[in-house]
């Protein structure tokens, strides 16, 4: 009965209040009408593009309005939760007119970069203001030091804040959450002292703020007492781990990662009684991982990825009883993981271990005690043979094994158990086994490089992801295309490339509607695209590659939208290039390389400012090259890395965990080359091996970020324009085998980047520039010019070929005295010849005396002429016959000629006749058949 009456009074009170608060109501206690006219305000100067805040009508209540919360009491506004809005442009002052107002959430909003109001400073009321993510930029202001009783401030985000002093925080006195994420520090070289001023401090988020060694001043005791989580990830601190960090003895949460912490992690990291989280991810450590980890009761993730840690794994790590994530790997650690290391660890749900030297040893009917959801074991030795423990783990649903050094079948319950799992990568192994009976049910299944065989398995319609390549399934295509399906097929990735599937590709893919990315290149298919292709209308990407392939690509490709990549290289397609796909402005690669595409290359190619590989080589194709090329500003422009961009869609899927990248093949520098990872980063263009005319375009020249240009083996004529040293980024050069003129750029010296360059066999003239650059290449990327002197080829320049190196000046001057030589020469040609004729004429005596001469001379030279052929003909039968020495034969004529010729007026007639000899002398004794001599 008292329970009863109790009950009754407990009602009969909720009825009472909940009838006072009505009549509060209907008392007219209602949003305080100055207050609804500064939201209003301050609405009209927000930017609200998805009408986010449509509710905030003058006619309505304003403590009705979508984010705004009003006392039940006082009906004052006490709270703007706007977070996560869209919304952008100003905020208005009207805010002031708020004076309840402790409590503003503006968080995840854009505003644009435009600073953070100062009068915000002076809303004195405001206990909790998160602006974090919200697109403010610029100078933080020292007016928020005046809010005092704040408890709560987050100005974390993307758009770069900075603070130039931090002396105004140290005004916060009761502040207990600080996140300051992203904001430039790095003029605060005392930031240390000023966030540790608050006792009652419980989170400090200042990851990624350019913070650097400034860690080592010595903080009391006193300090940080109440701090739980201290976030410092992202930095540029390069020390040893501090001391002070160690007093914090209510830390539960520990952050590190990426800095460049050094030294060894010491054994007082066990003393954290409290500590759940510890992340010291990618830093520069040394040494083992300190045994006293397994004094961390309380720890429920451990991760230390790229640490440089080395040593063994300690086997203390077993007693981590709560432990429920180990992430380990990309380190020097060795020796086993055995069943020591998981005693107690009844808890674990995730363990990722990778890139490390560790391998497990356990026993083939271990029992593990954990129930795992996400086992990645990758690069880290598990096999040869399959585990068998797996079988045990129920809960499982993310499986990654690949390059874990398997060689074995897959056993038969594997296929059952992994059904249930939603990822599965096993890819890199020498996995065998034939999935002609399996039915693949994951989500997303990654199976390449292995061993697996039969026809291909069947799917069922939840996956989203296949990728089977480079196995050695075999069987016509057909039947898994035209399979019939229990659902609507998800499938978006299918990568069945480098295997042995025969036979034509069915005109099946209408069942395919979901596909985005297809690769099934290198097999041995044939025949001609079927039209229901062109039903994908979700493609992105479309890779046919190394087949038999032929006929006309089918216009139905047209209704491929967003096709981003297209690769028919090494089949026999023919016709002209369609000109949808010059006209597709989506696309990025463009792979066409050895068919039998013949016609033009079409001006329509210009539109495509997304191309960064373009490869038309080895086909057929005429007329000249477009020159509007420079119209491919992805090309000009260059990658830019490690900047995100929904552009780069087609060459790449994210999931969760994992993402599917496109690979391509190409032709550079003379070998094959697959381009995966960094496809999104080459730029590329190849017309090689065509029937291309006309010169090169000299806006081509113009694609400073181009990476590989190939227009070898055409009919160019015409000169190496000199703006080809625009080219910063050019690595791969090739413009051999054309009909190419003129001399080699200077400019071109100044592509330090090149290094593959080949020049050959076209009709270069003049010196090759001198460089560091170009004259470290083989002179055959330069043979078969052959007017191109200087290094690195053997010929030798004159000097009249090297007008670069002189002076107009100087060569004005050597052209007048070089004038003045010839006219000397002339003059004094003329005053010799008839000061000497004029003298034989008039003087009978010099002229009987001279004619005397000439003919005494002319019978001194027969008889010399008929000795030494005497002479020659006795040496050089002793020479063959083994009798003769070389110095004999020379020593003997020379004699010879002494004794013929003593006249001093014959020295001039000697010295010609017996260079003439000796010279024929030294060809005969050096080879020459007798022949030839003669």
């Amino acid at each position: 009965m008292r329970k009863l009456k109790a009950i009754l009074g407990v009602l009969l009170l909720w009825f009472l209040c909940s009838t006072i608060l009505r009549s509060c109501r209907a008392n007219n206690l209602v949003c305080n009408e100055k207050e609804k006219r500064a939201l209003l305000s301050f609405k009209h100067a927000l930017l609200d593009p998805a009408n986010q805040l449509s509710s905030w009508s003058i006619k309505e209540d304003c403590c009705g309005w979508r984010g705004v919360h009003c006392s039940n009491v006082t009906a004052r506004v006490l709270k703007l939760e706007l977070a996560d809005m869209n919304l952008g442009g100003q905020i208005s002052p009207a805010l002031l007119e708020l004076e309840f107002l402790d409590h503003l959430d503006l968080s995840s909003n854009d505003f644009r970069g435009s600073p953070i109001p100062s009068f915000l400073g002076s809303m004195g009321s405001l206990r909790y203001l998160d602006l974090s993510y919200a697109g403010f930029g610029g100078l933080v202001p020292h007016q928020l030091g005046n809010l005092s009783t704040l408890r709560h401030l987050d100005l974390g985000g993307y758009n770069r804040l900075y603070v130039e002093n931090l002396g105004w925080i140290s005004h916060l006195a009761f502040l207990k959450y600080l996140g300051m994420n992203r904001v430039d520090l790095h003029r605060e070289v005392h930031w240390l002292e000023s966030v540790s001023m608050f006792p009652s401090l419980s989170e400090l988020h200042l990851s990624n703020c350019e913070l650097d060694s400034n860690m080592t001043s010595s903080l009391g005791y006193d300090n940080f007492t109440s701090l739980t989580v201290l976030d410092l990830s992202e930095n540029k601190i390069n020390q040893e781990m501090p001391n002070w960090l160690f007093n914090l003895s209510s830390l539960a949460f520990l952050l590190l990662s990426e800095n460049q912490f050094k030294g060894q992690i010491p054994e007082s990291l066990g003393h954290f009684k409290y500590l759940e989280y510890v992340d010291l991810s990618s830093n520069s450590f040394h040494g083992p991982i300190p045994t006293s980890i397994g004094n961390l009761s309380s720890l429920r993730a451990f991760v230390l990825y790229d640490t440089g840690l080395n040593g063994t794994l300690p086997t203390s790590m077993g007693c981590l009883s709560n432990l429920m994530l180990l992430a380990l790997g990309h380190d020097s650690l060795t020796g086993a993981v055995s069943e020591a290391h998981f005693t107690t660890l009844s808890k674990l749900e995730s363990v990722q271990i990778s890139e490390t030297s560790l391998f497990f040893n356990v026993k083939s009917n271990w029992t593990p005690p954990f129930q795992l959801q996400f086992l990645l074991i990758s690069s880290c030795k598990m096999g040869p043979k399959f585990p068998a423990w797996l079988q045990t783990q129920k809960s499982l649903s993310y499986l990654d094994f690949s390059r874990s050094g398997i060689e074995d079948t897959a056993p038969n319950w594997f296929w059952k158990f992994a059904s249930y799992i939603d990822q599965i990568h096993l890819s890199n192994n020498r996995i065998s086994g034939d999935l002609t009976q399996v039915v693949l049910n994951n989500t997303i299944i990654d199976l390449s490089s292995n061993w697996f065989s039969g026809r291909l398995p069947r799917l069922s319609p939840n996956v989203v992801v296949l990728n089977i390549a480079n196995n050695s399934f075999s069987g016509p295509i057909s039947p898994f295309m035209c399979q019939k399906m229990n659902g609507t097929s998800q499938l978006e990735v299918l990568d069945i490339s480098i295997n042995a599937l025969s036979g034509e590709l069915s005109d099946c893919w209408m069942h395919w509607q979901s596909l985005a990315h297809i690769n099934i290149g290198s097999n041995n298919l044939f025949g001609k695209i079927p039209n229901s292709m062109g039903s994908l209308v979700g493609l992105k990407a479309l890779s046919l590659r190394n087949n038999s392939f032929y006929g006309d690509v089918p216009s139905s490709l047209e209704n491929c939208k967003v096709l981003g990549l297209i690769n028919l290289s090494d089949n026999k397609f023919s016709g002209i290039i369609p000109r949808w796909i010059v006209e597709r402005t989506t696309l990025m690669v463009i792979h066409l390389r050895s068919n039998k595409f013949n016609g033009i290359i079409p001006p329509q190619i210009c539109q495509l400012s997304s191309l960064i590989v373009l490869d038309f080589a080895d086909n057929s194709l005429s007329g000249e090259i477009p020159k509007c090329l420079n119209n491919f500003s992805a090309m000009a422009a260059g990658p830019i890395r490690g900047q995100y961009d929904i552009w780069y869609d087609a060459l790449e899927a994210d999931y969760d965990y994992e993402s599917y990248m496109e690979s391509l093949v190409l032709d550079i520098k003379g070998r094959e080359s697959e381009y995966r990872e960094i496809l999104q980063y080459v730029r590329a263009i190849d017309l090689s091996s065509n029937n291309l005319s006309g010169s090169i375009p000299v806006e081509i020249f113009s694609l400073s970020g181009l990476q590989f240009l190939n227009l070898s083996r055409n009919h160019l004529t015409g000169r190496i324009p000199e703006k080809v040293g625009v080219m910063a980024s050019l690595e791969s050069l090739d413009l051999s085998r054309n009909h190419l003129s003129g001399e080699i750029p200077q400019s071109m010296s100044n592509l330090t980047f090149l290094d593959d360059l080949d020049l050959s066999f076209n009709n270069f003239s003049g010196r090759i520039p001198s460089s560091t650059q170009l004259q470290s290449f083989d002179p055959l990327s330069f043979f078969g010019n052959a007017e191109l002197c200087g290094a690195p080829l053997t010929k030798n320049c004159t000097k009249d070929e090297e007008p670069q190196d002189t002076n107009p000046d100087e060569e004005s001057g050597e052209h007048h005295e070089i004038a003045w030589f010839y006219i000397g020469m002339g003059t004094g040609f003329v005053v010799g010849f008839w000061g000497v004729c004029a003298a034989l004429f008039f003087k009978r005596a010099w002229r009987h005396a001279y004619f005397r001469v000439l003919d005494d001379m002319k019978d001194r030279v027969y008889v010399v002429i008929a000795l030494r052929l005497k002479c020659l003909q006795n040496n050089l039968r002793r020479y063959f016959l083994g009798k003769g020495k070389k110095h004999t034969f020379i020593t003997s004529c020379k004699v010879l000629l002494q004794i013929q010729f003593s006249s001093k007026h014959s020295f001039v007639l000697v010295d010609a006749v017996g260079s003439a000899i000796l010279s024929l002398f030294h060809r005969v004794l050096n080879g020459m058949s007798l022949s030839q001599m003669t």
